[in-house]
């Protein structure tokens, strides 16, 4: 066989075997094999390495993409130094994901400004680098979802859809005033997720005034029952508003100015 069909028959057989990442890297690799007198052990070791390493690239665009996440509200753009020292203690201790794991969720309170929903898509991006899906919706988004499934009779298509994700993060629960049939497929959503999966949630309400929300107090309770069961609460309550923070910066840059 001379090296040009050899050469055609590799290339063919890494695009059946849908091995992109080594086919992108295949002649490079070989001269750069021969050229250190690599064995071939080392070779495919180099070529098998590129490949997990471009799936997993590849794997975390997908799911971000199809998380909805804002991709601005980053980790690294998050400022830890806002944040009690408790507080970046709890948040350093979700970062491994391992409340994934243990089907927990992470209940977020704060007044509006304080950076809860920078927070919760921070801890969600990182869990998508960590190979889990995550989706991110606002409250009231999730539940014209869920109703209008119902209405149109899937509403378990809908559930088994929302399931194949690790976490949900919902956004703002306490913005929405919802009237009965969106508190009842709220409910069930969240009793779906208990000790299935995980959810994420915000929340400018402390939980004795979510019967606002659910318009219940019985309902109200055991929803939370089941959110506190296995649960991480971040408390960012004693934390002032980024906006007010900003503002406050401004005002004393123009008094030093004038």
């Amino acid at each position: 066989m001379n090296s040009v069909t050899r050469k055609q028959d590799i290339d063919s057989a890494l695009k059946k075997l849908r091995l992109a990442g080594m086919r992108d890297i295949f002649e490079e690799s070989v001269i750069k094999a021969r050229n250190e007198g690599m064995d071939y052990a080392d070779f495919l070791h180099m070529l098998l390495l590129h490949e997990r390493d471009t799936r997993k690239k590849h794997r975390v665009e997908r799911f971000l993409k199809t998380s909805r996440l804002p991709l601005s509200k980053t980790y690294s753009a998050l400022d830890l130094a806002r944040f009690p020292f408790k507080t970046r203690q709890r948040i350093n201790a979700v970062l491994d994901g391992g409340f994934i794991e243990r089907k927990e969720n992470i209940i977020v309170f704060g007044p509006p400004g304080t950076g809860k929903t920078h927070l919760v898509c921070a801890i969600g991006q990182e869990q998508i680098k960590a190979g889990k899906r995550i989706l991110f919706c606002t409250a009231g988004l999730l539940v014209q979802r869920l109703l209008a499934a119902k209405k149109e009779f899937r509403l378990e298509a809908e559930m088994k859809k929302l399931a194949k994700y690790d976490a949900v993060i919902i956004d703002d629960i306490g913005y929405v005033q919802y009237e009965r049939g969106e508190m009842e497929v709220l409910f069930m959503f969240l009793s779906e997720c208990y000790e299935q999966r995980s959810v994420m949630i915000t929340s400018n309400l402390a939980f004795s005034k979510w019967d606002t929300i659910f318009k219940d107090p019985m309902t109200a309770a055991a929803a939370i029952d089941r959110l506190v069961h296995h649960c991480v609460i971040i408390e960012l309550t004693s934390i002032l508003s980024y906006r007010a923070e900003v503002a406050k910066k401004n005002n004393r840059k123009e008094k030093k100015e004038t």
